[in-house]
């Protein structure tokens, strides 16, 4: 069994803030001897509809900018795994990535992925402030099991997940800023039950609260069933996670096995 920490916070637009709330997170986290610490979407601060995108692209940072090097300075310092996610400077004028990371407990960047699906649905159009990234991330090999990176607006495309869940990933982390709206909690909980289910792994969605944002963190064991639901807290949530879980339940529902991918590519229009 690993101890996974799920942080669910309100981010504000101040990143020096957040920065300060991430590393008390993460502190607690390590004091209650979870090995991973995971982290919402956006966590780096909040970028209202008002914020234009030459503004968010100066305030964004690169990999080895002060916000992710104190981050990993604060996992090496606490032997902990971070999940997190930052904006990222790109090359195109008034763009930025939505990047995610992974740290080892040795302070260690070994995962980065840039949002590939942009929110450019329900009248948002993420594309006006972002750039997309052009390739799906391989899994990464943690101490709680084979993690699979995708971000929030990602859940809704199932082709990722199931090319993940084949690559080998045994958890899927999605790291989420999940905007309210009619029927949206219900797609939420949904989606993240399904992917779960279809894909025989765990599914761990920190989200943001507040602001836009409904909350509701979960975690989905391999069965597809709840085993956190953060609600409307702000704060951070524990589960323990088993990877005999995920190979038990693929060994009983054998999905991955089962699929006919013989007879899908022989499929023409």
């Amino acid at each position: 069994m690993s101890k996974v920490a799920i942080v669910q916070f309100k981010a504000s637009t101040n990143k020096n803030q957040n920065l300060k709330k991430i590393l008390n997170y993460i502190d607690k986290a390590s004091n209650k001897g979870a090995e991973l610490c995971a982290f919402p979407e956006f966590m780096m601060f909040y970028s209202p509809s008002s914020q234009t995108s030459s503004k968010l692209a100066s305030l964004a940072e690169t990999i080895n900018g002060n916000f992710v090097t104190t981050i990993v300075k604060s996992a090496k310092k606490n032997s902990i795994q971070i999940v997190g996610t930052f904006y990222e400077k790109s090359r195109k004028k008034n763009r930025v990535y939505d990047t995610s990371f992974i740290i080892n407990k040795s302070g260690k960047v070994v995962s980065t992925y840039r949002k590939i699906h942009l929110y450019d649905a329900l009248g948002f159009r993420e594309s006006n402030k972002m750039v997309p990234g052009s390739k799906i991330v391989k899994p990464c090999k943690t101490s709680v099991g084979r993690i699979g990176m995708l971000i929030c607006y990602d859940l809704r495309f199932p082709e990722m997940s199931r090319i993940l869940a084949s690559s080998g990933s045994e958890i899927l982390v999605v790291p989420s800023a999940w905007v309210k709206g009619e029927m949206k909690e219900e797609h939420w909980i949904t989606i993240n039950k399904t992917r779960a289910i279809e894909n025989g792994c765990y599914v761990i969605a920190p989200d943001q609260v507040g602001n836009i944002y409904c909350g509701r963190s979960l975690v989905v064991d391999p069965m597809g069933k709840i085993l956190l639901d953060m609600k409307k807290h702000q704060g951070i949530g524990f589960v323990n996670i088993s990877i005999n879980k995920v190979k038990k339940t693929r060994s009983v529902m054998p999905l991955l096995k089962n699929r006919r991918t013989d007879v899908y590519s022989n499929f023409r229009i």
